[in-house]
């Protein structure tokens, strides 16, 4: 079984594909940081772009927004005093990375640092649980016990941080490494009282480095006072086991609180402050009361959506937002989707009934439950909520599942053999269900993996590798109408109009509600001259979302150039209802208002109106806005001013050397000097005005 759940591991990491976009992994950022400490200092071994340290403002997200990507690559790093640093903790880089590349000389990659986290933590459950059994439940079936190692291993979320294995999985993997190291020192704590203290001791250590990865385990350290909750009870000496319990955890988070002052100048800053993430950090509410009802819904209750298609699991639909809540990513509510964790209120049969002494095996139920009260509890007040979070406490709850189950089986032990088969196939399904949408949805993360991927390689260019992504998504869930239309959008890209076309079908095909499939495809097709096919997918696409601007800006040009002027108008018309103050929309609309007749719809009053504010918007430097404004002012027979802001227009031209643009105003110029207005001859809005 151990064999089974490791090489599932390891096959979903390699599946990740994360190396094409760090293909170095020196490049890593706790590799990175590794350098920095081997280097004598607490930053990141990575050089400030000078162009990015010149920006007004670097926290702002609008200006650090192209450094996130390649070839900078500064995402969710922290800015301070002009060097990089890392918001998560220093535990994975003092554990794993360091030690390895000073051994080696060689660097992990943090698809590799996931999986050793991950298995090492399994294996580390696997031996708790082997002592758990021969100790007290010696009469269940070796099966059981297996069952029992494939919960903990396959429907605990471990499996979904091995989809994307980045940076920040690297800090719950690692947490999820030393807390069940804590649990399984607690659990020889309790049981061997002649060597209670050192396990406790090594348990405190355990704790404080996962405090270290993740803060927000922070009040998890509470399962420390397991032991001296048991001395008391039995009358023995509590200051030190209290001692044992606190001392480790209190001088490791010493220790993180110096590492804060030293960096960012308060022992209270981890860097968060300062991160370079796409939202505003700073004045944010990290934690709120107003948050737990929201965050309740989303890790417990909500239901996954389903589908008749491979791989059948997809992101629940999120409720609405809370004030000041800032993200929800890949949510899923573990008592809807992990049903198995409902055995964990079997739990109390493990010792109800015994003639054996159980406190200490009473006690280890209390860690586990504590530490998934207070893991839980911290992030249902947090700003934000992603599955990766959750592997923060399900592990915890699962082990009280792991101990129903045991409790379920040693309770019908002498009972009729038809009650245990019973029994067996009731929680067999709720586990079965449970370890299936594990992996269902891990399946389902790696489309959106491919996806993020094609993204990113789209934005530096790699066009072929991009598509190749898509396509990759396209051969795990062939009937995702998402990645057909992602994929059509970069085929179009790439100049292949056609084969874009065929995939914006399909996506329309397989989901024709899709908006944004039914707008890339009237864009598509409209490329290729098929203007009535591009208005019908327009329509369709506003029937759809009819407060969506830019579909109507986009139906008025198709409309302009079949020359259906007067809808082309009432088009403009319905974008600028939703954003009255977009230039574009305006100087458009001002130019059909005044190169067209009345009986064509124009108003050249109104467009010059609509042209001053466009020019305003832009700081009167746009030679196509000059130039509508020229031709308005014309149109209402003001010559002497359309004149001036013609000239004015066609000096900008010039400097923004395009010369087609300039000759096109040196010839209405010609016409406002002769006392005529422009009157649009062709069905098509000017290519400047576009």
């Amino acid at each position: 079984m151990c064999a089974l759940v490791i090489g599932v591991y390891v096959s979903m990491a390699r599946l990740s594909g994360l190396e094409l976009q760090r293909p170095n992994a020196a490049d890593e950022y706790y590799n990175l940081l590794a350098e920095g400490f081997q280097a004598g200092h607490l930053s990141l071994n990575k050089e400030v772009p000078p162009e990015f340290t010149s920006l007004a403002n670097p926290y702002d997200p609008a200006a650090h927004l192209r450094f996130q990507r390649p070839p900078y690559r500064m995402a969710d790093l922290s800015y301070y005093n002009g060097k990089f640093y890392l918001y998560w903790g220093a535990t994975p880089v003092m554990i794993l990375y360091w030690p390895y590349v000073t051994l080696t000389g060689h660097y992990l990659n943090d698809r590799q640092a996931v999986t050793i986290f991950c298995a090492l933590g399994f294996l580390v459950s696997v031996g708790l649980l082997r002592g758990l059994w021969r100790r007290y439940f010696a009469e269940v079936d070796v099966v059981v016990v297996a069952a029992c190692a494939l919960a903990l291993g396959l429907a605990t979320g471990l499996p979904m941080l091995l989809w994307r294995s980045s940076v920040h999985e690297v800090a719950v993997s690692c947490t999820y490494l030393l807390t069940m190291l804590a649990l399984a020192a607690l659990w020889r704590a309790l049981h061997e009282p002649e060597r209670r203290w050192p396990w406790v001791v090594a348990a405190s250590v355990a704790y404080g480095l996962a405090v270290g990865a993740r803060p927000t385990v922070l009040f998890g350290a509470l399962i420390l006072l397991a032991p001296v909750a048991q001395a008391w009870r039995e009358r023995r000496q509590v200051w030190p086991a209290l001692l044992a319990a606190m001392g480790p955890i209190l001088l490791i988070g010493l220790g993180l609180m110096l590492y804060n002052d030293l960096r960012f100048g308060s022992p209270w800053e981890f860097g968060t402050h300062y991160q370079l993430n796409e939202e505003q950090m700073a004045g944010r509410q990290f934690f709120s009361l107003a948050y737990f009802w929201f965050n309740f819904r989303v890790y417990f209750l909500e239901p996954a959506r389903w589908s008749i298609h491979f791989p059948f699991v997809h992101d629940a639909n999120v409720p609405p937002f809370p004030a000041g809540y800032v993200l929800v990513r890949n949510p899923f509510g573990i008592l809807t989707n992990i049903p198995v964790v409902w055995l964990a209120l079997a739990a109390p049969l493990a010792w109800r009934g015994r003639s054996v002494e159980t406190g200490a095996l009473r006690w280890f139920a209390t860690a586990a439950a504590l530490l998934f009260g207070a893991c839980a509890l911290t992030l249902e007040f947090y700003e934000s909520a992603n599955a990766r979070y959750q592997v923060d406490f399900v592990p915890a709850l699962m082990w009280l599942a792991v101990l129903g189950i045991l409790g379920v089986e040693r309770t019908l032990a002498d009972r009729p053999q038809v009650r245990r088969n019973a029994s067996r196939c009731g929680w067999g399904l709720l586990l079965g269900f449970s370890v299936a949408f594990n992996l269902l949805a891990t399946v389902d993360r790696y489309v959106e993996s491919h996806w993020n991927l094609a993204l990113e390689l789209a934005q530096a260019g790699r066009l072929p590798e991009a598509i190749a992504q898509y396509e990759q998504a396209l051969r795990i869930e062939p009937h995702n109408a998402e990645a057909h239309s992602l994929l059509a959008f970069t085929l179009a890209e790439a100049g292949k109009l056609p084969e874009a076309n065929q995939q914006f079908e399909e996506a329309v095909r397989l989901k024709p509600d899709f908006a944004e499939a039914h707008n890339n495809l009237a864009a598509a097709l409209a490329q290729t001259g098929r203007l009535q096919e591009a208005i019908a997918h327009y329509q369709q696409a506003l029937r759809l979302q009819p407060d969506d601007a830019e579909v109507h800006y986009d139906l008025a040009g198709v409309l302009e150039r079949t020359g259906k002027t007067p809808e082309a108008i009432s088009q403009f018309e319905q974008a600028l209802r939703i954003k009255p103050d977009d230039a574009k929309i305006q100087v458009n609309l001002a130019w059909l208002l005044a190169t067209h007749a009345p009986s064509e719809g124009g108003d050249p009053v109104r467009a010059v109106t609509l042209a001053e504010r466009a020019c305003e918007l832009t700081t009167n430097s746009t030679y196509a806005y000059l130039d509508t404004l020229a031709a308005a002012h014309a149109a209402t027979g003001r010559f002497d001013d359309a004149i001036v802001i013609a000239r004015k227009a066609l000096d900008h031209a010039r400097a923004a050397n395009r010369p087609q643009a300039a000759q096109d105003i040196s010839l209405r110029l010609l016409l406002y000097r002769t006392g005529h207005a422009y009157r649009q001859s062709i069905a098509a809005l000017p290519a400047q005005n576009q």
